[in-house]
């Protein structure tokens, strides 16, 4: 148990990263004209990733969850892909990633990366760490309501805000069409 709130905590200070990251990358979206948009989502955003953390340790201990090694050290390694590919999002975008929909009007299209086989990369890493984070100790009830709420919070409000906001920036793939190679 220890050790999953080990990793529970590190999941946490990486979350504080990713804040530092995004404050001196919405600094520098703002000096070259860049506009916000999604605001009003945004601290649900904020409540769902946070109480994710918190239930994933309140589930193991509460409810005495065991790790059972043929279920947790799958899901720990699908927990440190999910990283991967997030600091991958993050390396790729550069100063124009951000935790909040922030786009500079006019710069072009990032296609490189992870953002050439899919449009939201940040997105998977984020559905596969909220269902595996919970399982790697057993916190079924955590995973479950955690990926139904995100999917909501992601569908209806999120991935919306994102492509309006690509749109007005003037991406021409956001009108809609599904295809491979969207970015920021």
């Amino acid at each position: 148990m220890v050790g999953y709130v080990v990793l529970v905590g590190l999941t946490a200070l990486e979350r504080l990263a990713e804040l530092v990251v995004s404050a001196r990358n919405a600094r520098w979206s703002f000096a070259r004209g860049g506009v916000e948009s999604g605001r009003g989502h945004f601290p649900a955003m904020v409540v769902l990733h946070t109480g994710l953390l918190v239930a994933c340790v309140v589930e193991v201990v509460a409810a005495h969850r065991p790790f059972l090694p043929w279920l947790g050290w799958p899901m720990l390694v699908l927990v440190l892909a999910s990283q991967a590919l997030r600091w991958w999002c993050v390396a790729t975008l550069g100063p124009r990633w951000n935790t909040r929909v922030i786009v500079v009007p006019g710069l072009p299209l990032v296609t490189s990366g992870p953002y050439r086989w899919l449009r939201h990369p940040n997105y998977v890493a984020v559905v596969v760490e909220g269902v595996a984070l919970p399982l790697v100790h057993t916190g079924w009830v955590t995973a479950l309501v955690f990926t139904v709420l995100n999917a909501v919070l992601l569908a209806r409000f999120r991935i919306p805000a994102e492509e309006r906001a690509l749109q007005a920036a003037g991406d021409p793939a956001a009108d809609g069409a599904d295809a491979p190679g969207g970015g920021r």
